[in-house]
């Protein structure tokens, strides 16, 4: 069976007869499951070892669904950004991979999901004759039997989930927007599933992306125009062109090119840079726009303003009902980063952010007029927040939280550029993570943080506890142990915080200190264990921090934490550039999670103390 193939459409169809999905970019292929479950792309071939945390997952729920085998499934192999959007590169370079031990570790690191939005046979039945829509309804009963998710989220490591499916196709488009999906598709609930076939009852409606380049060079030889942007005032070629242009359209370029440019070679045609044009795109993978095809002229844009910066701008757009105000106000002068670029950072941020601020109490420190002017903190929620900011009402404090982009980005555009959060959710009494804060003298013994940082991991591996740690943002560096919630008191987490604090100190006194007061540590590092209570807050990971370089608190792997590391190198510009390309350290945060060990150190210790 070869998957069934989609029309291109450029408007939505709207009707009671249409389903509508988002559309992901990954690889197509099909499951197929009888003793052993086996991806066949849309070649027909087997891509088993290529995602094997796919067929890991399987086999870890055969037991759960053997008794409905033999199954057929039609999905989309995808690496998520967030609940709309997938990164096609991820999966691309996947694809590309034969060394088995590269391939295991970029299945740590970037970690794909199967998502199912068909079922072509249940019980080794076929159902490929039947509508759309009892497919459908069989899909949902399976996978609700087998309790496997019936919505994407991008956060779940259930790696086979079920696509979700609207009947209102303004409301998903909205989200594919905001999100920076790649499209919709449309379906009709009569279509029949046919193999290889194309069919225009599956429609795909792309979420285009307009890049304003300029254009360089003519080569005649395929009919490619090319286009670059500037980058630290260097031209960068990022797209080679030549669909989507009326043939007037066509022949007016050449002539330009002919007339005006440099003869290079036979077919080679180069011009100044004097002509910008909009390119619709639906991604952009670093080097090159992904579908390029010409979409109009853009004589009165300035050739300057083609650059990178406006690329990414233009490639993540802010969502419509963002309301952005001094968007060219300078936020960090030193970097040049200005309000929209700092809204652009929140947006693409925010899949990796939001899942530490969801459902706790904020405390905010808004820089009205950028680093460099006047700062406040700020707990209590203003009388102009919008309706969909929620709120939590805690004594005669209205706090914010955070839940979603929306509200993400209108702090942003209050300038909230540090958002610190309690240890605990809005939802428990219990701290759902173990923190400690390790706060060197100075930025100059950073050093110290890092031998601070290995020998508390060496305690922690001695009692099989995980952990996590991220730089502070400033010069600092800060030691996570997520707890199962409402699993352990602050009482209890205290015991063991001031036993690995009161060890390191006991161990090396020259080095390290508990002495709360600043004046009295001299040249040590300060073990902070009194902050980890109720009521305390810690700045989140990967927000920014208030000084002039613009540093985030940026979650670290294990091996990276060498005395060579240098806390200042974790800027806004990095940290981007960091996730695209090494992935999250914090993406296992929550996976796994067990208390019986922390509950077996936590025993010791207490008849330690009655001692």
């Amino acid at each position: 069976m070869l998957p069934m193939l989609l029309t291109a459409s450029a408007e939505i169809p709207v009707g009671k007869e249409w389903l509508y999905e988002t559309k992901y970019d990954g690889f197509r292929c099909i499951l197929y499951w009888d003793n052993e479950p086996l991806l066949k792309s849309r070649n027909g071939k087997l891509l088993n070892d290529i995602f094997p945390e796919i067929i890991s997952y399987c086999h870890e729920i055969y037991s759960q669904i053997k008794s409905f085998l033999p199954l057929t499934m039609d999905g989309e192999l995808v690496y998520l950004i967030n609940n709309f959007q997938s990164d096609f590169s991820k999966v691309q370079v996947r694809g590309r991979m034969r060394n088995k031990e590269s391939i295991s570790k970029n299945a740590q690191t970037f970690t794909c999901h199967y998502i199912v939005f068909d079922l072509l046979q249940y019980k080794g039945k076929d159902l490929t004759n039947l509508s759309l829509t009892k497919r459908k309804q069989q899909m949902g009963r399976l996978f609700n039997k087998l309790q496997l998710p019936v919505s994407i989220n991008y956060q779940d490591t259930d790696r086979l989930q079920a696509i979700d499916v609207f009947e209102d196709n303004t409301e998903l488009w909205e989200k594919i927007i905001a999100n920076n999906g790649e499209g919709l598709i449309a379906k009709k609930k009569d279509s029949t599933w046919n193999s290889a076939q194309r069919t225009s009852k599956w429609l795909k409606i792309k979420n285009w992306r307009y890049i304003s380049v300029i254009l360089t060079i003519y080569d005649k030889s395929n009919g490619f125009f090319h286009g670059a942007v500037y980058k630290n005032d260097l031209l960068v070629e990022v797209v080679t062109f030549r669909n989507g242009l009326t043939e007037m359209e066509q022949n007016t370029l050449i002539a330009i090119f002919q007339k005006n440019g440099t003869k290079l070679s036979n077919n080679i045609w180069e011009i100044e840079p004097s002509i910008c044009v909009d390119i619709a795109c639906i991604d952009f993978d670093g080097k090159k726009l992904r579908e390029p095809r010409f979409h109009s002229f853009n004589l009165d844009k300035e050739i300057q303003d083609c650059n990178w910066r406006q690329l990414y701008k233009q490639l993540y757009p802010l969502p419509a009902s963002t309301k952005v105000t001094h968007p060219d106000k300078p936020i960090w002068p030193d970097l040049g980063i200005q309000k929209d670029d700092y809204l652009l950072y929140l947006q693409r941020i925010s899949p990796y952010m939001l899942p530490f601020l969801k459902d706790r109490i904020l405390t905010i420190i808004r820089f009205p007029h950028g680093v460099t002017g006047e700062s406040f903190y700020q707990k209590n929620s203003p009388d102009y927040i919008p309706d969909f900011v929620k709120t939590k009402q805690i004594d005669d404090i209205s706090y914010i939280m955070c839940n979603d982009l929306k509200t993400l980005l209108w702090l942003g555009n209050q300038l909230a550029l540090e958002f610190h959060i309690p240890f605990q959710t809005v939802n428990t009494e219990h701290p759902t993570e173990i923190v400690f804060d390790l706060d060197p003298p100075s930025v100059d013994e950073f050093s110290l943080a890092v031998e601070a940082a290995l020998r508390m991991k060496v305690i922690f591996d001695q009692f099989q506890l995980k952990s996590f740690l991220k730089t502070s943002g400033g010069k600092g560096i800060q030691l996570y142990i997520p707890l199962v919630e409402n699993s352990f008191s602050y009482e209890e987490t205290g015991i063991f915080t001031k036993f690995v604090c009161e060890f390191l100190v006991e161990q090396d006194p020259k080095w390290f200190t508990m002495e709360r007061l600043k004046k009295n540590r001299g040249n040590k590092l300060y073990l902070d264990y009194v902050q980890h209570k109720e009521g305390k807050t810690i700045i989140a990971p990967f927000s920014p921090r208030g000084n002039k370089l613009g540093l985030i608190a940026t979650p670290l792997k294990w091996e990276e934490v060498t005395t060579s590391i240098k806390p200042d190198i974790f800027s806004i510009p990095y940290v981007l550039d960091r996730i695209k390309n090494e992935g999250n350290p914090f993406q296992a945060f929550r996976e796994d999670l067990e208390q019986e060990n922390f509950a077996i150190v936590l025993k010791q210790l207490k008849e330690l103390i009655k001692k």
